[in-house]
């Protein structure tokens, strides 16, 4: 198995394409095996996805091999918020059932997840909301999400990197292709014994072949800051009914697809944008709120503020109040695949594709790339240090 400084032939064991949550934590895997590592960002600093999102690590409501390397991330961000300095809350999740069909879908969750979903009552959620809609007939609290800041997290994640030992990042630095252990990027070569390219959405850029044959394209989200509704705080992140339509450990119940059903039909207009409505709290008080879903291979930069509305007058609903200020608005995007919610490539020896090709950056990357970087050590990485 490789280790660090094994040979003095690299300028590192591995480089990593990619300064966001999939490439640090990749970046993050290494060095806890005792590899060293430089990290290529094209940007100044992380200004896509993994700054764009709600910060929640959705982890409940996840299953199969995601809720698996969803538990896996939780530690992992437990464990980087202690070193970094950033906050990472354990303050769950929190789904809220405004009509029996959400409320059935919830309860066979509960059921079947036992201590990892409890229901709340009508009255529960309205005091965990501060208020909150009449009409919301009860809820699920959701034990195992995280709550974390997207604007703080990333960035100090970055800074912390950059000052342990045998780690660099080379900010505004553009890789270029790579072959036989040598790196081209736009500031020169770099020698690295095994490259993992974490490119996100921009996979068609540098491997288009894979972005092709795995049918990536681009999710693009409408979403707000909102300033703080009321002095409450919202602990705990919040899903809706529209929610229940996209996580797999909801939308795999029995009762989702009545809850579908009746969706399509008394709420078209949510249904017709992709809608997830949902909204987390940053440290301020303001919100995060959103959002909408469009797939294409490229998007116009253009909001529509039809959708916009359709989405704050949502939330204002659920807290019941009159309205929401809006302090800033934002296209989000993401790699998404109908195929597979993340791909994992070797292209050709010594390279590594890590994209995750669905909305759930935040809630695996950090457990994928554990997963990863014990897969290369095993193999790959082994045998290009022979």
């Amino acid at each position: 198995m490789i280790t660090a400084r094994q040979s003095t032939d690299v300028d590192a064991d591995v480089l990593i394409v990619g300064a966001g949550i999939t490439g640090l934590g990749h970046a993050l895997a290494a060095i806890e095996r005792g590899l060293t590592v430089t990290v290529l960002e094209r940007d100044a600093r992380a200004v896509g996805a993994s700054v764009r999102n709600f910060g929640h690590a959705c982890v409940t409501a996840q299953t199969g091999e995601l809720l698996e390397l969803a538990l896996s991330a939780r530690t992992v961000w437990l464990r980087a918020a202690a070193a970094a300095g950033f906050t990472a809350r354990e303050t769950g999740g929190l789904a809220v059932a405004r009509s029996a069909a959400e409320l059935a879908v919830l309860e066979e969750l509960a059921g079947a997840r036992g201590e990892q979903v409890r229901m709340l009552t009508g009255d529960a959620v309205r005091a965990r909301l501060g208020g909150g809609d009449p009409a919301i007939l009860g809820g699920g609290a959701l034990r195992d999400d995280l709550r974390i800041d997207p604007r703080a997290a990333v960035a100090a994640l970055a800074a912390w990197l950059e000052t342990q030992p045998g780690v660099r990042i080379l900010w505004r630095t553009s890789y270029l292709g790579s072959e036989d252990g040598v790196v081209r990027t736009s500031r020169g070569r770099v020698r690295a014994r095994h490259v993992i390219v974490c490119a996100g959405h921009d996979l068609d850029l540098l491997h288009p072949e894979l972005a092709d044959a795995h049918e990536v394209r681009r999710c693009a989200l409408q979403m707000a800051l909102v300033a703080p509704p009321r002095e409450h705080r919202i602990e705990p992140a919040v899903l809706t009914g529209t929610s229940m339509l996209r996580y797999p450990a909801f939308a795999e119940t029995r009762a989702a697809g009545a809850l579908r059903a009746e969706l399509t039909e008394r709420r078209p207009d949510l249904v017709g944008i992709g809608a997830n409505v949902m909204f987390t709290q940053r440290p301020d008080g303001s919100l995060i709120v959103g959002d909408s879903h469009a797939y294409d291979l490229a998007h116009p930069p253009f909001l529509d503020e039809t959708t916009s509305q359709t989405l704050l007058a949502e939330i204002a609903r659920i807290l019941d109040v009159p309205g929401l200020r809006v302090l800033q608005r934002w296209q989000g995007v993401y790699a998404s695949s109908a195929r597979q919610p993340f791909l994992v490539a070797h292209p050709q020896p010594g390279l590594t594709v890590v994209t995750i090709s669905s909305g759930v950056g935040m809630t695996i990357a950090l457990g994928l790339a554990q997963r990863v970087l014990d897969e290369l050590g095993a193999g790959t990485l082994a045998a290009s240090g022979a």
